[in-house]
């Protein structure tokens, strides 16, 4: 039976059947969102240092060159994770007789947002940052310290040391629990083989680490962590 010219040509310009990979780009493009997902699954089940436009790419099943349309470069995603995990901070109405409560309860808030993917903090370090996410948590503490009466120079640098604080505490909590997951890492020791270590030290050369090695060596990152936001905020 002879082939209508119409189905011949209809054949010929047909296009082949989409792969899944393909289906699932083609009901899911690229976005910034999705980039933003990609890179913070990367961060929570590989760690920060595995954060790469690579990896990125690779969860987005796409290649690194695609992300360009939407990203300018790995410091770009930096950004963009940190913007999405301050945008999920809760930011009080500044009230001046309850400020350094509210500041400790923002920087807690922080903390907890960075302890949730390993070194992720790492990413805020050395950052000054045009996220609008991220200028709004800036806004919300310079607020609460404006209305506690703190003056405006001091208050624009608390800010500052208290960020730098979070993200360097968060950090070494991340890169020791890194290590503790390693068997190849035995040199970290607990509190008390510290202390038994320190009190064994010649104490005519280690006098004082000697004899406070208990208090060298006490209280948990919660304490240490609320003990040096007091000291800091307290200095005001």
């Amino acid at each position: 039976m002879p082939v209508d010219p119409k189905e011949r040509r209809a054949a010929r310009h047909a296009q082949p059947a989409a792969s899944p990979a393909q289906q699932r780009r083609r009901k899911a493009p690229i976005t910034v969102e999705r980039i933003t997902d990609a890179a913070l699954e990367v961060v929570s089940t590989q760690g920060y240092d595995a954060l790469t436009m690579r990896s990125v790419a690779a969860v987005l099943d796409t290649g690194p060159a695609s992300l360009y349309a939407h990203v300018v470069n790995k410091a770009d995603i930096d950004e963009l994770i940190i913007g999405r995990l301050c945008a999920q901070l809760v930011l009080p109405e500044p009230d001046p007789a309850a400020w350094r409560d509210q500041i400790l309860d923002v920087c807690a808030q922080i903390r907890d947002q960075y302890l949730e993917y390993p070194g992720i903090s790492h990413a805020a370090l050395a950052m000054v940052s045009t996220n609008l996410d991220v200028l709004r948590v800036h806004e919300g503490m310079l607020s609460i310290l404006l209305a506690g009466g703190i003056e405006p120079q001091p208050a624009a640098w608390a800010i500052d040391a208290l960020s730098l604080y979070v993200s360097a505490y968060t950090l070494e909590i991340s890169l020791v629990t890194q290590r503790q997951s390693r068997d190849d890492t035995p040199w970290i020791v607990s509190q008390d083989e510290l202390v038994r270590r320190f009190t064994a030290l010649p104490a005519d050369q280690f006098p004082n680490t000697n004899r406070y090695a208990r208090e060298l060596t006490s209280g948990t990152p919660q304490d240490r962590f609320t003990f040096t936001l007091n000291h800091l905020i307290d200095n005001l």
